[in-house]
């Protein structure tokens, strides 16, 4: 099978530590997702695009309801990397001086006319701009070149930022044509919602810790993993990466057709900017190259939330015969649940539904409902251990029917 490889040099710093390097990266942004995942439940599929953005260096938004975490993630994620932070919630009364920094009177009075920007946006390697599309067309403007050119230009001063990665959050998706541009800039686009109710009861559990690690300081007594200069460097070497086989391009060109078929809009720009992402994925497995199962980060190209069923119908096949054919094969991080979990809930649903403790109809819904959620993320997982869990859901599910307890 031959490869084919995106025109780049290869840089010599590479060439002398290519695996070990990666390895080595690798093992480090594993970690940062274990921190992350052990954190906040049901959210290792956003942890890891959170990844995958920082390793290609691209940026991300976070669509969702106030209180699911969107802000809370980003924030431990900027704890352990050590890299300059900046981050702001954004109003349509946000004045420019507050995100790229106060006008230098001195210089002003000299005739020169510059911004005093650090510890602001354009000195950040990591930044959170919370509620990003209510900010005035002031701030977009210059968002734009930051985001896409990694430039700021101030008083015909163009300056070069650093940044990583931007992560920017809201609660809708932005409708307006002004606002387009700016979200078209965000390659991922991320559905931040409320767990599903066997998630439940251990998100209490997390959500105790959590509060409890706020009140003690533990989170101000983390330690970061690994530091910009590490991202800075995968970026600058990250040339070889970009290998494809002639298989996957091709598997790639029919899902973009498709996706395109169906009315979601990709276009070129997107679609090659995304081989970067697929490329950082595998990078995080420590596989050398890219496979079928990173077309998942298709499912996060919508430009409106209607999109995202759409293209979950269009992946999901792809990736469910990926897994069918190499059952070995799993990414890091990516089932938001894992098969012990589910199986402990079913134990745990069973033995409220065959205590002999009177239970209201309320009551009785809210564990019918999740075990027919238990049941679809079994069928998600798809092995033999899956399917045996999938029998004792229905078993279970029967014998509530038959016990006559919608009648008490």
């Amino acid at each position: 099978m031959r490869t084919l490889t995106l025109a780049f040099r290869r840089p010599s710093w590479y060439q002398r530590h290519p695996v070990s390097q990666d390895a080595h990266i690798a093992r480090k942004l594993q970690h940062v997702a274990r921190q992350l995942e052990t954190t906040f439940l049901g959210k290792s599929e956003v942890v890891r695009l959170m990844l995958i953005a920082a390793l290609a260096g691209e940026h991300m938004v976070l669509i969702g309801p106030p209180g699911t975490a969107k802000s809370a993630i980003v924030r431990l994620f900027s704890k352990l990397i050590q890299a300059n932070y900046f981050e702001y919630l954004l109003t349509r009364f946000t004045e420019p001086n507050e995100i790229f920094g106060p006008i230098d009177i001195q210089a002003f009075r000299g005739g020169d006319y510059r911004r005093r920007t650090q510890g602001m946006l354009p000195e950040a390697e990591i930044v959170f701009l919370d509620e990003v599309f209510k900010a005035n067309s002031a701030i977009l403007n210059s968002l734009l070149s930051v985001l896409n050119e990694r430039i700021y230009t101030v008083g015909g001063q163009r300056l070069n930022v650093p940044l990583i990665s931007a992560f920017g959050a809201s609660n809708e998706v932005p409708n307006d044509e002004d606002l387009m541009a700016v979200f078209d800039r965000f390659l991922l686009r991320v559905r931040s919602e409320n767990l599903d109710s066997y998630h439940f009861h251990d998100l209490l559990l997390k959500g105790i810790d959590h509060e409890v690690s706020k009140l003690t300081g533990s989170y101000d007594k983390l330690q970061p993993v690994l530091t910009s200069q590490e991202l800075h460097n995968t970026h600058g070497n990250f040339a070889p990466r970009m290998k494809f086989t002639e298989d996957f391009l091709a598997a790639y060109k029919g899902l973009v057709f498709q996706i395109r078929s169906e009315g979601v809009s990709l276009s070129d720009r997107r679609a090659i900017k995304m081989l970067k992402l697929f490329a950082a994925s595998a990078l995080l497995d420590g596989r050398p190259t890219a496979d079928p199962s990173d077309f998942f980060i298709l499912r996060h190209t919508w430009n409106n939330l209607d999109q995202a069923d759409i293209l979950e119908g269009i992946t999901g096949p792809v990736l469910e015969a990926w897994y069918r054919e190499h059952p070995e094969s799993r990414r890091f991080g990516a089932a938001d649940v894992g098969l012990d979990a589910l199986i402990q809930e079913i134990n745990r649903i069973r033995d409220l539904l065959t205590s002999d403790r009177p239970m209201s109809d309320i009551q009785l819904f809210s564990h019918l409902k999740a075990l027919n959620e238990i049941k679809a993320a079994l069928q998600a997982i798809g092995t033999q251990p899956a399917r045996e869990a999938i029998g004792r859901v229905e078993q279970l599910l029967g014998h509530v029917f038959q016990s006559g307890k919608f009648a008490q």
